[in-house]
C-alpha cells in the first residue's frame, strides 16, 4: 500500500491528537477544582461577565463574540474572531497554556496554566456547565 504525502500527515495528527491529553476527556469534577484559579475573572452561568466574559457556551463560540461582553473585549480578541479564530477544545487548550501567544495584545492578565491534565479537566468542567 502506497502512503501519500496527505495520508502520512493525517496519520500523524491522528497519532498526535490520540496521546496528547489536551485532547483526550477531561475530568470535569477535577476541571471544577482548577477552575477555581480562573473565578476572580470568569464566570460559568448565562451571560454572568466578570473582567472576562461568561464562559457558558464558549466552546464553538467564535472568539470575541459574546453579545454582552462586546463593548468590553481587546481589539486583538475581536480581531481573532474576525479572522476565524472559534473556540473549539484545541483552541481553548492552546489559549489556556499560553494566552498572549494564542491572541497578542488580549486583556488577560493570567499567564496561562501549564498542566496539560488541568486544562483538559478545564475543558470538560465548561462543558458539563454550558449544557
Amino acid at each position: 500500500m502506497k502512503l501519500t504525502a496527505w495520508g502520512a500527515q493525517a496519520l500523524l495528527a491522528a497519532s498526535v491528537l490520540a496521546t496528547n491529553p489536551v485532547h483526550a476527556a477531561g475530568d470535569a469534577a477535577a476541571g471544577k477544582k482548577v477552575f477555581t484559579k480562573c473565578m476572580a475573572c470568569h464566570d460559568m452561568a448565562v451571560d454572568k461577565n466578570k473582567i472576562g466574559p461568561s464562559l457558558h457556551g464558549v466552546i464553538g463560540r467564535t472568539a470575541g463574540t459574546l453579545p454582552s461582553f462586546e463593548a468590553k473585549y481587546s481589539d486583538a480578541m475581536k480581531q481573532a474572531g474576525a479572522g476565524g479564530l472559534v473556540w473549539d477544545e484545541a483552541n481553548i487548550a492552546a489559549y489556556m497554556k499560553m494566552p498572549k501567544e494564542k491572541v497578542p495584545g488580549n486583556k488577560m492578565a493570567f499567564a496561562g496554566l501549564k498542566d496539560d491534565t488541568d486544562i483538559a479537566n478545564v475543558i470538560a468542567y465548561i462543558e458539563e456547565m454550558s449544557k
